[in-house]
């Protein structure tokens, strides 16, 4: 199936998208390698469709019917998201868009332990600066968290393990989120490390829980459980984890056997009551690439890095404790 075709959206939408993917990863490039290595990566990108066509597949999609599909993430160990990753997320995206019989969307996650983490600060600059807008002429990562938001088909996230920032605001742009009591984590961690959020989690956590509990999200960057995400608004409802499966597939085998128009218009009516504006999402993404540049974002994700971040184990599963390890004493 052919993927929506991108709209052009100018040289100021250009512009825009390689002063992102720039900063996006000068932050790591700065912290761990210096400034001349990043020049000599911009001066002389790789192909990058070749380099995304070689790489691993991260999403699987299991079609279990014509009208419910199950998207799994599977990029052990940790289910990091990165530019890697942007070109077979856009591809599903563009599907679940365009799929005539399609109604819901189910997201979870084959990695034990994680249902989608940060972004991956390690590759390439040049990775990250060959990504095109996407057709909202965003980034493509919060470009595709609108579309998933504004798709007519009805999106569930699934979340049992850690879901950290892309993880946190894939599942917020879903329609619905369902959480494990036991095993579901949930954080916008980036505060801690000096970083504004990226992907809207400013723009639609206030709307889900009140401005003061969002702030305190936000802010505190800390790690939420199911009960706690259940009790705020940060997820529909929380199961113990042998019971998250069954309630979720059977609420959206329920929801596919209905009318397809009916489904997509009464979602369309709630999104204008509901959803940010895409200038609001614009807006924290912006926020973000200030923030990345800034020198004290540089050296506390590079101390990151230098603890183990996207290696160690124990630093990706308690990434709130060691963020909180990096605040001034």
């Amino acid at each position: 199936m052919k993927a929506r075709p991108r709209t052009s959206t100018g040289a100021v939408a250009m512009s825009s998208t390689l002063l992102t993917a720039t900063a996006l990863l000068l932050l790591p490039a700065l912290a761990l390698s210096g400034q001349t290595k990043v020049a000599e990566k911009v001066a002389r990108p790789p192909d990058i469709k070749a380099q995304s066509d070689k790489r691993q597949a991260q999403i699987t999609v299991q079609k279990r019917t014509p009208a419910y599909w199950r998207v799994t993430f599977d990029n052990p160990p940790f289910n990091i998201f990165g530019p890697e990753t942007i070109p077979q997320m856009e591809k599903v995206v563009a599907e679940i868009e365009t799929d005539p019989d399609l109604r819901v969307v189910v997201f979870d996650s084959a990695v034990p332990g994680f249902f989608l983490t940060h972004y991956n600060f390690t590759p390439p600059l040049a990775e990250s600066t060959g990504l095109p807008s996407g057709p909202t002429g965003l980034h493509p990562l919060p470009d595709m968290l609108v579309r998933i938001s504004k798709s007519p088909v009805v999106s569930i996230a699934l979340i049992r393990g850690r879901a950290t920032g892309v993880g946190s605001e894939l599942a917020l742009a879903s329609d619905m989120r369902f959480a494990s009591r036991q095993k579901a984590i949930l954080s916008q961690w980036e505060v801690g490390a000096a970083l504004v959020p990226g992907g809207g989690p400013m723009a639609r956590l206030p709307r889900l829980m009140g401005r003061g509990r969002a702030l305190e999200v936000l802010l505190g960057s800390d790690d939420i459980d199911g009960d706690l995400a259940e009790k705020y608004g940060y997820v529909n409802r929380s199961f113990d984890d042998d019971k998250l499966d069954a309630f979720v597939d059977g609420l959206a085998t329920r929801i596919s056997g209905f009318d397809r128009q009916a489904i997509a218009d009464t979602k369309r009516l709630v999104d204008f009551a509901s959803l940010p504006s895409d200038p609001e999402i614009g807006a924290g993404w912006d926020a973000f690439i200030t923030s990345v540049q800034r020198p004290s974002a540089q050296k506390k994700i590079g101390r990151l890095m230098e603890m183990g971040l996207q290696t160690d184990p124990d630093i990706e599963a308690r990434l709130g404790h060691y963020t909180e390890s990096l605040a001034e004493k």
